[in-house]
């Protein structure tokens, strides 16, 4: 690569930063690049604009000033100077090199805001108004769009909501009001509205890269993800030498269980921008579900080399789970939230990284306090309403009865052999699902969404409150037969054609009612784990998503309660249906639970299923390292190291346990 390319690399990566709001590390970026090129103009404003969005104007304007002293025709200098004397509440002297930055290039969109917001300031309204009703008249709804995009970053979805749609009103065809409204609802987590919005805005300008990109965000949120492929390589079309393309390819291409294809398309994107740690976060990520650890573990320290402050590539070393840390890697977490992570987000991942560092040797109190300072944190971002888990379990409960499922049996979906494993996280699952992947006759995908997916598509097609479960009892048995059919073609696209295949989605343990229903020859398995053991090691997980309940020990010992009352249910009204297998009993006695396992699923028995731990599939779980490892008893009974830490917890599992 030459200097120039290199040059060019450092100042794309720098402006990222920036433009992400990561403004520490723009700065941190800029100042290096400045040592390899002084009195570099480019590097120069970055620099100054870093420092004004940290509100540091003072020491932004010596360096603008430097910069359009030395370059006289730099109008991007000249905005940005301006810009920071406004910052300074210098709007009287920030008005000369805004009009300059003007005269230079009259397209520079910001300099007129700013121009006309200096000139209010200064009283002169008139003027300022000459200068808006210019900037207006370039696009009818430029200032509205601009307001509202204010809104938004600003997190205040509903008002540029409002603007958004009010400029549709009378501009049907606005492909930027579409495309932000479109944006919102992916921010508000409405991804089928986002894909709507989003999948007009292409039709209506099918070179808008920026769209197309969107689209497939929001599309493989939704798990669309042929559509969401398709959309990725629109994008990569457009411009086949932009990262992003590659990198939501990538996660697609994952997400549908194509994990080499993923690998090759996050390489593709660390070849196009070798300085973008991101890329290197998405590639260990998908080198971690093969089993490559050696590699992962280079991909994630590439990152941390290039963005020493990237937190999660911190986390993500310690989530391989087998992984230690160097003292010099400790050091450099404790330093960087001793001095103030950039945002909650990156305090979390260093806490939970830390307490993973202190658990492994043995400092299980100052374990604990990381987990607990990133658990605090998590809960404030997480939204989880214990009293509606426990009434939507009780309508279950009185929905799907003994004489319910009785007149319902017999029918459903029969052309289908899924195993359902189903229980709380960090309970053992994984190994069960390896232990059967291994056998001849069976597939594992991963933690398929469809089954919860089958209830919102149940919700959809009612009408009023008439909504799941209730809407159940309406159900004709040709009904139970379709949903069984939609669940076999929506996973169709993780399955390769073993004839029975895994299912280890844990929150389908709510849903066995209506599985059991819709696909008779179904199976379910309950992973178990002593409950202290399996609500801990949730609390040391900082799940990706999905696990709300997780960051709380009060509302974790509430939930398996909930979950045991859930399962008793289950095994009352389907006797027979449901196989406990306890992580205990398999780690005591491997191969007669692996036997036991397999006469349930009617399979015959395979030694292969006791080498379990020699296989080179994907597994995107957090236990994907442990459980390429031969059987081992270090996590029994584990929760006896924090013993004292768990007072609360204990007390509300007494019911089912025993704590000695």
């Amino acid at each position: 690569m030459s200097e120039l390319d290199v040059a060019r690399s450092t100042f794309e990566r720098t402006l990222s930063f920036l433009r992400a709001g990561d403004f520490q590390m723009a700065e941190r970026l800029a100042r290096a690049a400045l040592k390899d090129y002084p009195g570099e103009t480019n590097f120069l404003t970055l620099l100054g604009a870093s420092l004004i969005r940290q509100q540091r104007p003072d020491e932004a304007i010596t360096i603008l000033q430097d910069v359009v002293d030395s370059n006289p025709d730099y109008a991007k200098g000249h905005e940005q100077l301006g810009e920071a004397l406004l910052a300074s509440n210098r709007p009287a002297d920030a008005v000369e090199p805004l009009q300059r930055a003007l005269d230079l290039d009259p397209e520079i969109e910001s300099a007129q805001m700013q121009l006309g917001r200096a000139l209010l300031l200064l009283g002169r309204e008139d003027e300022a108004g000459q200068v808006f009703e210019a900037f207006v008249a370039q696009s009818p709804h430029r200032e509205r769009l601009a307001a509202a995009a204010m809104l938004h970053r600003d997190g205040k979805y509903q008002e540029a909501e409002e603007i958004y749609r009010d400029i549709l009103r009378q501009d049907p065809r606005n492909v930027s009001a579409l495309r932000l409204l479109g944006l919102v609802a992916m921010k508000v987590e409405h991804h089928r509205d986002a894909v709507v919005l989003l999948e007009q805005t292409v039709k209506l300008a099918p070179d808008f890269r920026a769209a197309w990109l969107d689209l497939g965000h929001a599309q493989t949120e939704l798990y669309e993800l042929d559509a969401a492929e398709k959309s990725m390589r629109r994008a990569i079309d457009l411009d086949p030498t932009q990262p992003s393309g590659h990198i939501g390819l990538a996660n697609a291409l994952a997400r549908s269980s194509r994990t080499v294809e993923a690998v090759a398309a996050y390489e593709e994107a660390v070849r196009l921008r070798p300085n973008q740690p991101g890329a290197y976060l998405g590639l260990g990520n998908t080198l971690k579900t093969i089993g490559r650890q050696r590699d992962a573990i280079a991909a994630y320290r590439k990152g941390i080399e290039l963005a020493p402050s990237y937190a999660e590539l911190y986390w993500s070393l310690s989530n391989l789970k087998t992984f230690r840390f160097e003292e010099h890697e400790v050091e450099a977490m404790q330093q960087a939230l001793a001095s103030g992570p950039e945002n909650d987000g990156a305090t979390v991942h260093y806490c939970f990284a830390l307490g993973k560092h202190f658990d492994d040797i043995g400092d299980f109190d100052r374990a604990f306090q990381y987990y607990t300072r990133g658990n605090s944190l998590r809960r404030t971002e997480e939204y989880y309403d214990p009293v509606h888990t426990e009434m939507i379990n009780e309508r279950i409960r009185e929905v799907f009865t003994r004489d319910f499922i009785e007149a319902n049996s017999g029918g459903g979906f029969a052309d289908l052999r899924p195993i359902f494993i189903v229980g709380l996280p960090r309970s053992g699952s994984t190994l069960l699902e390896q232990i059967l992947a291994s056998h001849h006759a069976v597939e594992a995908t991963h933690e398929l969404p469809e089954g919860g997916r089958l209830i919102n598509y149940i919700d959809r097609q009612r009408s009023g409150d008439d909504k799941y479960p209730e809407a159940v009892n309406k159900f004709a048995a040709a009904q139970f037969v379709e949903l069984g059919r939609r669940y076999d073609t929506e996973t169709r696209r993780y399955r390769r054609g073993a004839p029975w295949f895994v299912d280890k989605m844990p929150n389908n343990f709510a849903n066995v009612g209506l599985l059991s229903l819709i696909l008779p020859n179904a199976r379910f398995i309950n992973a178990r784990r002593h409950p202290l053991d399996t609500c801990l090691s949730c609390y040391k997980q900082l799940f990706a998503r999905g696990q709300s309940f997780t960051y709380d020990l009060d509302e974790l010992g509430d939930y398996y309660l909930e979950y045991q009352r859930m399962m008793d249910h289950w095994h009352a009204v389907l006797p027979g249906r449901i196989l406990d297998v306890h992580y205990e009993r398999v780690v005591a006695d491997l191969e007669g639970e692996v036997r036991r396992l397999l006469e349930y699923c009617s399979l015959p028995w395979d030694e292969a299923c006791l080498a379990y731990h020699d296989t080179d599939r994907p597994i995107r779980t957090a236990s994907s390292e442990q459980v390429r490892r031969p059987l081992y008893d270090d996590a029994v009974s584990y929760w006896k190291n924090y013993r004292k830490h768990l007072n609360s917890l204990i007390q509300i599992l007494q019911p089912i346990v025993d704590d000695g």
